[in-house]
């Protein structure tokens, strides 16, 4: 018996389509994990989600690249949290939960923004192989800032810059970027931000690399714009944001994917959120 599901590919953290960064978003209780997998690769975008029912929260959430699960992803669950509003699942000014490898986050719509949970990250500093980073990013030593590099408990490494070009002039190699990654373990994906933007409302801009999990550069990246919040407050770089403050970041500008992320932390609860907006590119039907 064929299958057939409904699926959408949603632009994230963008109001413009061709902006912002894709995402496949269905919703079905019939899918073994090896269709997911094989949907994600045949969607051929960097993360394409599955919601589904569950016992522990409002609804179960995966996130798949064509190559594997991952545990966490930002723009694909601000994709989901469109597709559930768009399908009249879920409403305006309404909270709800998902369970997902990273644990219970909450969500929420309010007034054509999607709001997601980021779990909280250990932050320390990283004392690898820095040379050979910057070497496989073709990052010259005088375009970084004299600060640590800081390292997240779930592999992703975080370098500032001094400036917007030099940040825009990086020239990767993202074979040795994953040889790196693979050989010596101690980071996963590459961060490289720096506290000059384009606009003067944003407090830095973004750029992510992740070929060890078969994506050379992500549009727009949730799941580090929300740590990124973090790293500036440890390193110095900002000021009076520790407390519900929305800061926004940048990042897909030089992909021609302008996205923007508003990131905020709450001190007394200790929670981390992130939030955008998202739109419908395309509705359509898959049969297997």
């Amino acid at each position: 018996m064929v299958k057939e599901i409904e699926i959408f590919q949603i632009d994230a953290f963008t109001n413009v389509a061709f902006c912002g960064n894709p995402a496949g978003v269905t919703f079905s209780n019939n899918l073994s994990e090896t269709e997911k997998q094989l949907i994600a690769k045949e969607m051929n975008l960097s993360e394409t989600a599955f919601i589904s029912s569950s016992d522990n929260a409002d609804f179960k959430l995966q996130w798949f690249t064509p190559t594997n699960e991952v545990k966490l992803c930002g723009h694909a669950t601000v994709a989901s949290l469109h597709f559930l509003f768009e399908k009249g699942i879920i409403s305006d000014n309404q909270t709800i939960t998902f369970e997902t490898l990273s644990g219970i986050i909450k969500c929420s719509v309010n007034d054509g923004k999607y709001l997601m949970q980021i779990p909280i990250p250990e932050l320390n500093e990283f004392n690898g192989c820095k040379e050979e980073v910057l070497d496989a990013l073709g990052i010259e030593r005088v375009d970084v800032c004299d600060l640590p590099f800081i390292i997240l408990n779930n592999g992703y490494l975080f370098i500032a810059l001094n400036s917007l070009k030099a940040l825009w002039n990086i020239n990767p190699d993202f074979k040795y970027l994953n040889v790196l990654s693979n050989s010596h373990k101690e980071f996963f994906d590459i961060a490289v931000f720096t506290i000059e933007t384009v606009e003067n409302n944003s407090s830095a801009h973004l750029r992510f690399f992740a070929p060890y999990h078969g994506i050379d550069e992500d549009p727009v990246t949730g799941s580090a714009c929300g740590p990124l919040l973090l790293v500036l407050n440890k390193l110095g770089l900002i000021n009076n944001s520790m407390d519900d403050s929305l800061i926004q970041i940048e990042q897909g500008d030089v992909l021609d994917r302008k996205g923007r992320v508003l990131v905020k932390y709450n001190s007394a609860n200790n929670e981390l959120y992130i939030a955008g907006s998202a739109v419908t590119l395309i509705k359509g039907e898959m049969f297997f």
